[in-house]
Order: C-alpha cells, then sequence, then structure tokens
C-alpha cells in the first residue's frame, strides 16, 4: 500500500493528476479508514478541477486524524473547496479552525480573506491580506511604507478630515 500510496504522489507531481487518482480510489477503497489516503485523496480530486467530490474525503482524513503537517494542508485544502462550492459559511469554520491551530500560516489566512470577501467582511478581509503582505513582502517599496500600511489597516473605512 505505501508503494502504492508513493507512487500515486510521485503521478501527481509528474502531472498526471487522473491516473494518481484512480490509484487513490482504488486505495480508499482498500483502506477506507487510513486518513493519509483520505487526504491525498482529497487533494487528488482538487487537481482535478472536481472540488464537490473532494469535500468527504477531507473531511474524513481530518476526522480521521492526520498528522500536523498533514493537518494543516488539510484545513486549508477543506476551507478553499468549500469557498469554491459557495459553501462561506464552512469554509470560514475551517479556516478558523485552521489558523486557530496554525496561527503563523500566511497562507491559510489570505485564502481566509479570499472567504471574508465573498461573505461581503470586506473591511476584515482588506485587513488581514494587508497585514499578510506587509509580513511577508520582500519588496523595498511596500516595506518603506510598513508602518503606514498597518495603521490603515483596519481603519479603511475612516475618513481624515
Amino acid at each position: 500500500m505505501k508503494k502504492d500510496l508513493d507512487k500515486a504522489i510521485d503521478m501527481r507531481k509528474s502531472g498526471k493528476h487522473k491516473e494518481s487518482n484512480e490509484i487513490l480510489m482504488r486505495l480508499v477503497e482498500e483502506s477506507p479508514k487510513d486518513a493519509s489516503i483520505n487526504y491525498q485523496c482529497a487533494w487528488s480530486y482538487d487537481l482535478l478541477g472536481e472540488e464537490a467530490k473532494a469535500v468527504p474525503f477531507y473531511e474524513n482524513a481530518i476526522e480521521l486524524g492526520l498528522p500536523t503537517t498533514d493537518l494543516e494542508g488539510a484545513l486549508l485544502g477543506l476551507g478553499s473547496t468549500y469557498r469554491t462550492l459557495g459553501e462561506y459559511k464552512k469554509s470560514k469554520s475551517t479556516f478558523l479552525k485552521g489558523i486557530e491551530l496554525f496561527p503563523e500560516n500566511r497562507a491559510m489566512q489570505t485564502f481566509y480573506s479570499m472567504t471574508l470577501y465573498n461573505l461581503n467582511e470586506h473591511s476584515k478581509a482588506m485587513e488581514l491580506i494587508l497585514k499578510c503582505l506587509i509580513d511577508t513582502t520582500n519588496d523595498p517599496e511596500i516595506s518603506s511604507y510598513k508602518k503606514a500600511i498597518e495603521f490603515y489597516a483596519d481603519q479603511l473605512d475612516e475618513i481624515w478630515k
């Protein structure tokens, strides 16, 4: 089984997404309670653009218990997948859980800001994305305005007279 899982992951990395998914689906049938296989299967459906099929595999993987690194990826993947399916409240809840567990994950925060946008929480979305930007950028022009961007990030609706 480990050999087949490694083969499926290698195929995915080399762009053979459909073939990888076929192996992963067989592995899930053989070992439905294996969290890692469920996670890899969910990921493969996302890559195929079949997000609705990915959801139950993400949910199973998380429920069954994943190693920390995989859990981080699964929460990000599930939150993003819910968002693309218009399940914004589920997306928000998933991202909040992910951010609580992995507060330094800027990708998680970035995808969460997209969900906030979809929920018409525009101010919070902009605040979060601006903070991610100033905390991660290497751009000298943006960095030179870091204090100003930090100051305005949560006051975008404020009018200064």
